[in-house]
């Protein structure tokens, strides 16, 4: 399974800045890689492994903002497609990664 994380926290004032750079360091930390600037996704070997997750990133939330998860299966995830711009050499490198698992 797959977890997406979408947020929109704001950054208009300092403390906002550190909050929003402590949630994204949590992520990177807790096993998600950046899609796209605010979308983050992360790999779970099934649904008790999302529900830990799950519960691990509710208590990281921040006071302020929009944040969104999305839980969708790797078939689901493998059918994404890349539609504006050139495909970068890393998001190759993911997807050949992502049939090997």
């Amino acid at each position: 399974m797959r977890m997406l994380v979408f947020f929109d926290l704001p950054t208009l004032t300092k403390e906002d800045r550190k909050k929003a750079s402590s949630f994204r360091h949590f992520l990177l930390n807790d096993g998600y890689f950046m899609l796209q600037l605010s979308v983050y996704s992360r790999v779970c070997k099934g649904l008790a492994e999302v529900n830990t997750h799950t519960q691990r990133l509710k208590l990281a939330l921040p006071e302020k903002g929009s944040i969104r998860l999305l839980t969708v299966t790797e078939k689901q995830y493998a059918s994404m497609e890349i539609l504006i711009g050139k495909v970068k050499k890393t998001e190759k490198a993911g997807a050949i990664q992502l049939l090997l698992l």
